[in-house]
């Protein structure tokens, strides 16, 4: 069983941030799960684009208001509280948050923790 702290998780190397957004890695590739787990913060007025090649990702909001556009089609979904996505095509998207936004993300493969997000908004596949 693997029982963790988000509080405690967040003073160890399990906290990944910049300037607009941190990730909690709740779960790693290491723990053996098949999917990594994340709480993931993101500031009002921020935009991201994101294009997870290697990776699907679901994501449930947790708080905060924004959108989600996908880049292919132009379509935008609303987001706040009870409302998730997921990308179950490695769409390319853009996020927008009106309010700070806190999101629990789940990804397959799992991360190991060593990602950086590359210039297309991927994250590179890595192996632990």
């Amino acid at each position: 069983m693997i029982v963790r702290d988000l509080h405690e998780a967040k003073h160890t190397d399990r906290r990944v941030k910049d300037q607009q957004w941190e990730s909690v890695r709740m779960l790693l590739a290491d723990d053996g799960m098949g999917f990594s787990f994340h709480i993931t913060t993101i500031a009002a007025g921020s935009e991201h684009t994101f294009h997870y090649k290697n990776h699907f990702e679901s994501v449930y909001c947790i708080s905060g208001e924004g959108s989600i556009e996908d880049l292919a089609t132009g379509t935008v979904h609303e987001l706040r509280p009870g409302v998730m996505y997921a990308l179950n095509l490695h769409d390319k998207h853009t996020l927008r948050c009106r309010t700070e936004m806190v999101f629990a993300c789940c990804f397959n493969p799992p991360v190991t923790g060593k990602e950086v997000h590359q210039a297309d908004g991927s994250y590179a596949l890595e192996t632990s």
